[in-house]
């Protein structure tokens, strides 16, 4: 989690915004429309987990959803990481109606090590989220449905799916530099060697994932990737020192190469910095391509950060468009009734 004070939202809650693709053949899919939720650093605080169960009651009774995403942050950065609170939200989860994938964000175990979260060793509470969200590996939270992941490699929540020849794939990437910021509720001022050796297995396992995802889509004449993860590695109200974002520098690399070869539309679906974002951080002239060391642009990536903590009055309703649309995504923000 990002400390910082909440800007006033650029939009309505309730703007509906498209992002408009190139022209070339469809792919496979459905000539249906797919509906997705997609929410993120929720519930943060008291008032908001009083207010959970109503808004997964509004998601569920929407008619056209029919999967659902949490892009991490289950808790804020300032309350303890308890299992029995692991357990409430995970029970919360399985009133989804419909199969929700969950990625894991850095609240949750990153800064666990925090004293006012219960001086926890982030390993230890890493573990504990995977055996509270993914005892099943290869089933979804909500309602049971079979996915694909990285269970034999150890991440079972990295999974992926395919729906409207759109190819989907959550990767386990989180803020605090993915976990390399020390814990210095431990009292630590650097890295251990355990954080940097889970750090950089993770990583390639999630670089591997992403690999695979594009392999899939390019394999089945696929419209579109959607990666989905909670770090904000393009928070565009944030401006941090080199060294704080330097673990995702592969991540970013191989998103862009894989994305420019790819020459369809990839979407970064992301939650951490709170604040809705649509834009393209990998486009041309961009400062993030010599902040990561990238030569060249890429126009075909797009990423959308979903409102979150005190502007969390939405979720994302996102849309894969028939086989026949020449774009493969719309979305739009619901406002919360309650």
């Amino acid at each position: 989690m990002r400390t910082r004070t909440p800007i006033a939202l650029a939009a309505a809650a309730a703007s509906a915004l498209s992002l408009a693709a190139p022209a070339y053949s469809a792919g496979n899919g459905s000539n249906h429309d797919y509906t997705l939720a997609v929410i993120g650093d929720v519930p943060y605080g008291a008032e908001q987990i009083q207010k959970f169960p109503a808004w997964i009651d509004e998601i569920n009774a929407d008619p056209d959803v029919r999967y659902d995403v949490h892009l991490g942050d289950i808790k804020n950065g300032s309350t303890r990481c308890d299992t029995e609170y692991f357990q409430w939200v995970k029970g919360q989860f399985d009133r989804f109606r419909d199969p929700l994938v969950y990625t894991p964000g850095d609240n949750e175990w990153t800064d666990c090590h925090r004293a006012n979260n219960g001086a926890y060793n982030p390993l230890e509470r890493l573990q504990a989220v995977r055996d509270t969200f993914f005892t099943r590996p290869n089933l979804t939270n909500g309602r049971s449905q079979h996915v694909n992941t990285q269970a034999s490699e150890g991440l079972p929540e990295n999974a992926a799916f395919s729906r409207n020849g759109v190819e989907f794939a959550a990767v386990h990437v989180v803020g605090s530099n993915n976990d390399l910021a020390p814990w210095t509720g431990l009292g630590k001022t650097a890295a251990t060697p355990e954080q940097t050796t889970e750090q950089a297995n993770r990583m390639t396992a999630s670089i591997s994932w992403v690999r695979q995802a594009f392999e899939r889509a390019k394999g089945q004449h696929g419209r579109a990737v959607v990666l989905m993860m909670q770090a904000d590695m393009f928070d565009p109200t944030y401006d941090v020192p080199r060294a704080n974002n330097s673990a995702f520098d592969p991540l970013v690399a191989e998103i862009a190469s894989q994305t420019k070869a790819f020459g369809k539309p990839v979407y970064l679906l992301n939650g951490d910095s709170h604040i809705y974002d649509s834009d393209n951080p990998l486009a041309p002239g961009s400062k993030w391509l010599s902040f990561y060391g990238l030569k060249e642009g890429v126009n075909n990536f797009h990423r959308v950060t979903v409102d979150g903590s005190d502007n969390n009055k939405d979720w994302l309703k996102l849309t894969v468009t028939g086989a026949s649309n020449a774009t493969p995504l719309t979305w739009e923000r619901v406002p919360y009734q309650h």
